[in-house]
């Protein structure tokens, strides 16, 4: 999970803490895409952090266990590209597969988690995750065909082949690692997760899921649309009563964690948000 970078588009917000903190309505920023591994099921989890917010991170996470999963983290000492991650986390990688995703991304909506578990699932090759917008400028860009095959990718493009931008969530097999080795800096001097997508592609092993109506990908790193985001979130819990990326409710209800962990978590928590986890419990 992608927690660094500069956070200049959010200054002066983000120069005293990192944009994956920010709140986001009533959570930390970071705990819409980690809700996301936990739906996955993925219980081993790497933030990829800078060197002056990493103990902030452990600070609000810690290992993990008490979510019922594994949580540690490495520092990416200087923006060097998505794609760098995967160098950074080698070791955590260890030859397995891995998925990636990036710290201020939020989905929500009907049937994610069947999605997820299918791209878990996957034996080799990679599945990236497209959402139709009204501007694919602004984003890497997936031309899909009538099969959903993915026939191209590419960066900001000024004419865009299809309206599909594609998300911040990656399912890769263990190829990766050596792709993003051998990948060559781009002109901004990164190594561009494009970059990778492409190679997959050409190896045709590029698989695409395509989010529909029914789900919603909000990009938090604006101000306004981390204003939006937070709106959002706000209007789905309270017209549902359901938390949005309740990571002690997602461990629960995933059994990672029993009913008297959620006791604990919400008697550290004596607030709105304490009240909730124990009314889960009935």
């Amino acid at each position: 999970m992608l927690a660094g970078g500069s956070g200049m588009r959010l200054h002066p917000m983000t120069r005293a803490v990192s944009k994956q903190l920010l709140p986001v309505y009533d959570k930390p920023m970071i705990y819409y895409p980690l809700s996301l591994l936990l739906l996955a099921g993925i219980r081993d989890i790497l933030v990829v952090t800078t060197p002056h917010d990493a103990e902030s991170f452990v600070r609000l996470l810690g290992d993990g266990s008490q979510l019922g999963v594994s949580i540690r983290y490495a520092v990416q000492p200087s923006p060097r590209g998505l794609a760098d991650a995967f160098l950074v986390g080698e070791r955590f990688i260890d030859g397995d597969d891995v998925a990636l995703i990036l710290g201020d991304n939020l989905f929500y909506g009907q049937g994610l988690e069947a999605m997820l578990r299918v791209a878990a699932g996957e034996p080799d090759g990679a599945t990236i995750f497209t959402y139709p917008v009204r501007d694919p400028t602004a984003y890497g860009v997936a031309e899909i065909d009538a099969e959903g095959r993915v026939r191209s990718i590419e960066e900001k493009p000024a004419k865009p082949r299809s309206t599909f931008a594609v998300t911040g969530l990656y399912f890769y097999d263990r190829q990766v690692v050596d792709i993003a080795r051998s990948l060559t800096p781009s002109g901004r001097g990164e190594l561009e997760i494009t970059d990778v997508n492409r190679r997959y592609l050409a190896q045709g092993q590029l698989r695409a899921q395509q989010f529909g109506r029914g789900v919603a990908w909000l990009d938090t790193g604006t101000p306004d649309a981390l204003l939006q985001a937070g709106h959002f979130v706000e209007a789905v819990q309270n017209r549902q009563g359901w938390k949005i990326a309740c990571l002690e409710e997602v461990a629960w209800r995933k059994g990672y964690i029993d009913d008297a962990q959620v006791r604990a978590l919400a008697a550290a928590s004596p607030n709105e948000y304490g009240s909730y986890l124990l009314a889960l419990l009935g």
